[in-house]
């Protein structure tokens, strides 16, 4: 094995604290990682990575080479890219909320794997926090404003949000011409996956918002239970408008106070600071964000 590529997998070791799922991710035998790492710190007069029986972690000195191998092989595969006029290769790995994936992603994923046809994609599904480093995740898609400052955000799209409720429930509890008469209604909970709290109803009014928190007899946690449970009648809900434009089609839902809707939700692109974007990543999030731009009018 190289320099370079043994500097590969000394920055997968670190990034996953792990030898065995570093040897998993690039295709190699346990063994030829760890006589690499071996020859690695024998070759620098250093110990690199701390070994304990539940992890692989780097050192001081570990750190430092970490950040370095990050900085030269980015070089190296921009340098490649620039003067062969190769396109992108290798392992992508992505994390996306899967609604919208499926919506603004899936439709024109063929086009993106035809156009690149050397990108290994491969694809996780949640709405929970991932810890890209150590999971070995590329980039993450999510919705709302990045907290973790140790990412860098793209934001690639923002999504128009309204409040609905199923025919049967404005029949019970009336329709509100406006949010001061929301007394007497109820809501479906929306429990954040980041924090646990339960997120409130919000109204642009007048230029500025109101949150109103109402009484709820169902909490979720998911999307796609979220608009279900509006359906049966079970409270108001607040989601993008692209989710709900089948519901209002077939007359399952309906649109409540529109003239006072939800701030806007913003669509982010997330990657570790410590990386240097990729071509691969860099290629993936302008397709993402072309597919988005693309499909928002139709959506709504």
């Amino acid at each position: 094995m190289d320099k370079v590529d043994a500097m590969r997998l000394f920055a997968r070791i670190v990034e996953r604290r792990s030898f065995t799922a570093a040897a998993q991710d690039l295709e190699l035998p346990r063994s030829t990682v760890t006589e690499v790492v071996k020859r690695l710190e024998a070759r620098l007069g250093v110990r690199l990575l701390e070994r304990t029986t539940r992890q692989v972690r780097p050192t001081l000195d570990g750190e430092a080479y970490y950040q370095r191998c990050l900085s030269i092989l980015a070089e190296i595969e921009e340098a490649e890219a620039a003067f062969t006029g190769a396109k992108p290769a290798g392992l992508l790995r992505v994390d996306v909320h899967s609604v919208l994936a499926r919506h603004f992603m899936l439709p024109g994923l063929p086009d993106f794997l035809a156009r690149y046809p050397q990108i290994q994609l491969r694809i996780g599904e949640g709405d929970r926090y991932v810890d890209l480093v150590r999971e070995g995740v590329d980039c993450v898609l999510r919705v709302g404003k990045p907290t973790d400052s140790s990412m860098i955000g793209r934001q690639i799209a923002s999504l128009a949000e309204g409040t609905y409720a199923s025919p049967d429930y404005l029949a019970r509890f009336g329709t509100p011409a406006s949010p001061d008469e929301l007394d007497g209604h109820q809501m479906v909970a929306f429990v954040s996956s980041a924090s646990g709290a339960t997120l409130p109803l919000e109204f642009q009014v007048d230029g500025g918002v109101r949150e109103h928190l109402l009484p709820h007899a169902v909490s979720v946690a998911g999307a796609e239970m979220y608009v279900a449970t509006a359906r049966l009648g079970l409270g108001l809900i607040q989601v993008p408008s692209y989710r709900v434009q089948d519901d209002l089609a077939r007359g399952t839902l309906v649109e409540v106070l529109p003239r006072c809707p939800p701030t806007p939700s913003p669509v982010y692109v997330l990657y570790p600071q410590s990386r240097q974007l990729s071509p691969r990543v860099r290629v993936f999030i302008d397709w993402l964000s072309a597919e988005f731009n693309r499909r928002l009018p139709a959506a709504g």
